[in-house]
């Protein structure tokens, strides 16, 4: 049973903002000795060629990979708890599968950034979607757009009719606006409730659509600190059970076996997850969720979801 990440920037000192595939191949390391079997790597907005030059990187390490410079050993993947009760000498010992790219951004709202760069935050583009995937199509599976800019709707059905999945996200759309890039091809939404318009009775945005929607995934960063236990609560009640995707979010200052301090700038703001999502399951089965339940959502669900992507 593979565990799948489809949202992690870094880990334990490594993030997607290099120019060395050694660093992307440690980063799968890491989350390989925590469990997890393939992992999708996210890069921040930035300049056009900066993102170029951060995918071309990720290539070659994909490339070193199967070719097999990564040592990747052919063990036997176990299961959450076993992790946990086991001891450490019991974990994976291969590296994560870098399975390819999550474009989060550039064509998001910089009124939602959160800990993106708002700078880099543009307005979609034709043009510039082109220019910034030609010649890594093969590697980019998803890419993070905000619905309710101009041209956006009409960039998701480009992007999707080349085969790359669109998450919504980093977003201040209204329920009206989600539900129409649904319409245009989106499927999933990054982070839900983080990032985005809030929740509220008369308006219920991006979010209310996420819950209501029955066939739109949602990414759910369950590490202490993203979303109060309730709000998890309600995610499991309400939504299909086949679209959750437990993922990490992790990011260059998330330490290996953390979780009860958040990841944090120096005015306080989150700057992404404190869990690779072997731990973030851990702790749901620890707080009472199904074991069977929480797995689908770091193992089918997401496998599920990466199949929409040719």
């Amino acid at each position: 049973m593979k565990i799948i990440d489809i949202h992690t920037h870094g880990v334990s000192g490594y993030d997607t903002k290099t120019a060395d595939s050694d660093h992307i191949l440690k980063i799968a390391r890491i989350h390989g000795y925590s469990g997890v079997s393939d992992i999708l790597l996210a890069l921040y907005p930035s300049s056009l060629d900066t993102m170029r030059s951060q995918m071309e990187t990720i290539k070659k390490a994909i490339e070193r990979q199967k070719a097999g410079h990564d040592k990747r050993k052919k063990t036997k993947n176990i299961s959450v708890p076993d992790i946990r009760h086991r001891g450490a000498s019991m974990r994976r010992k291969n590296s994560a599968r870098i399975l390819g790219v999550h474009l989060e951004g550039p064509f998001v709202n910089p009124s939602k950034c959160g800990a993106l760069n708002a700078a880099h935050c543009v307005n979609p583009s034709l043009q510039d979607f082109r220019k910034l995937i030609e010649g890594y199509e093969d590697i980019v599976k998803i890419m993070t757009v905000a619905p309710e800019l101009n041209g956006s709707l009409k960039l998701i059905r480009q992007i999707t009719g080349q085969g790359i999945i669109v998450s919504m996200g980093h977003s201040d759309a209204t329920y009206a606006e989600a539900e129409a890039g649904f319409h245009a091809g989106a499927r999933g939404i990054t982070h839900l409730f983080n990032a985005m318009r809030g929740f509220q009775h008369r308006e219920p945005g991006i979010a209310g659509f996420g819950l209501m929607n029955q066939e739109v995934y949602l990414e759910v960063i369950a590490d202490p600190h993203h979303l109060h236990p309730g709000t998890l609560d309600l995610i499991f009640r309400t939504k299909n059970p086949e679209r959750i995707i437990i993922v990490s979010d992790t990011v260059k200052g998330t330490k290996r076996a953390g979780g009860r301090r958040p990841v944090i700038d120096k005015r306080g703001k989150l700057q992404g997850g404190s869990m690779t999502v072997t731990e973030s399951a851990q702790r749901l089965m620890d707080a009472g969720y199904r074991k069977s339940f929480i797995m689908r959502c770091v193992t089918k669900n997401p496998e599920r979801y990466l199949s929409l992507s040719q």
